[in-house]
């Protein structure tokens, strides 16, 4: 029968006893070490995940409606801002430049005739004034004249009744009377003939410069009307808005595009930034201007030095489709995001070149 040492069995619970024991101190450490160093974190830090790379993305927009006959860009190709994009044919725009250069021409030479015009009616009122001049001339003249024949008449009409004179010499005196009396009557319808000719050629004048007036508004807008098809014109050819890398290129040559369709995109490389969409429960402690330290989820092994910008207008429900409304009757309270933007600090930080807009990220608000 096999015997046993009354001191074996009671060695063993002893050391398992005090093994757990340290294993549930050095939990209890480590946790309490863990526990405080997050709390002291978090009294300095903000932090969120619900972040993503943004840049600016310009849409690539024909401005005129017309048929594709060259795509100059493929997809994923660096654009430098000018470079030609897409051709849409232009002959209809250069049949339009025509027609509004020859419109033009048109109303110059309708303008060069009015102006001609107008010198001949000048002429004309300088005529007819002139006429009018040696008219009144002779009218004082023969007011002169009838004036002088008159007193003689009646000077010889007082002799011949004392009969100092001839009836001979009596009728020669009536006579030069009655003579100056119709040359008068006649130059006075002379004047008023041409008064009226001088009226109708400065109606005339004013009617040629009205003409004028109407030709000259007809030239600005020919003149318009060429600047507008020039305009159009050069829309045949679409641009890049800005540098950037196209992206896929949804356009064949042959392809009818309406203006104002949009076609494809030039994502921007030169100026990025990170949208965080902070807790509403975090804003309180978030001011402009506070380090920022960004991690992106495609380069986890680097960390970006940034700054917070600043802050949206309002949350990013009240931009939805469809913002909630709490007054229908059917409340639950929602914590709400906050959109805040942060911009990289250093600008010569080459890893900033393989960011692309979209892409996840983490950052950390440091509140001190």
């Amino acid at each position: 029968m096999a015997t046993t040492q009354p001191g074996a069995n009671e060695l063993t619970p002893k050391k398992k006893n005090r093994t757990f024991l340290v294993i549930l101190i050095l939990l209890l450490v480590v946790g309490g070490w863990f526990g405080i160093s997050k709390y002291i974190h978090a009294q300095h830090h903000e932090e969120t995940d619900d972040a993503q790379v943004e840049a600016n993305i310009n849409p690539v927009i024909p401005k005129i409606s017309g048929y594709v006959t060259e795509v100059r860009v493929r997809d994923n190709q660096r654009v430098k801002k000018g470079d030609t994009l897409l051709v849409l044919d232009n002959r209809d725009w250069l049949l339009r430049l025509k027609q509004a250069e020859a419109a033009l021409e048109t109303a110059e030479s309708n303008m060069a005739s009015a102006k001609a015009s107008t010198n001949a009616s000048r002429a004309n009122i300088a005529t007819s004034q002139a006429a009018a001049r040696a008219v009144d001339a002779q009218m004082a003249a023969a007011e002169v004249n009838l004036r002088r024949a008159s007193q003689d008449f009646e000077r010889y009409n007082n002799l011949i009744k004392d009969h100092s004179i001839t009836q001979q010499q009596f009728e020669q005196a009536q006579a030069a009377k009655e003579t100056a009396e119709k040359q008068l009557q006649v130059l006075q319808e002379q004047r008023a003939q041409a008064g009226r000719q001088t009226g109708a050629v400065s109606s005339q004048s004013n009617a040629t410069s009205m003409q004028i007036g109407v030709v000259n508004a007809t030239i600005k807008q020919r003149m318009v009307d060429v600047e507008d098809a020039k305009l159009n014109l050069s829309y045949t050819v679409v641009v890049a808005p800005a540098d950037g890398v196209a992206s896929k290129v949804n356009v064949q040559a042959g392809q009818f595009l309406q203006a104002g369709q949009a076609t494809f995109s030039i994502v921007e490389e030169n100026e990025i930034w990170v949208v965080a969409n902070f807790k509403e429960t975090q804003y309180g402690h978030l001011r402009e201007g506070q380090k920022v330290l960004v991690s992106v989820d495609a380069l986890p092994d680097h960390t970006f030095e940034a700054r917070l910008a600043s802050f949206s207008p309002a949350t990013g429900s009240r931009f939805a489709l469809l913002p909630p409304d709490n007054a229908s009757g059917n409340f639950v309270k929602v914590v709400q995001r906050l959109p805040v933007k942060i911009e990289f600090v250093n600008k010569n930080d080459s890893l900033l070149k393989q960011l692309r807009a979209g892409m996840n990220a983490q950052v950390d608000v440091h509140l001190d």
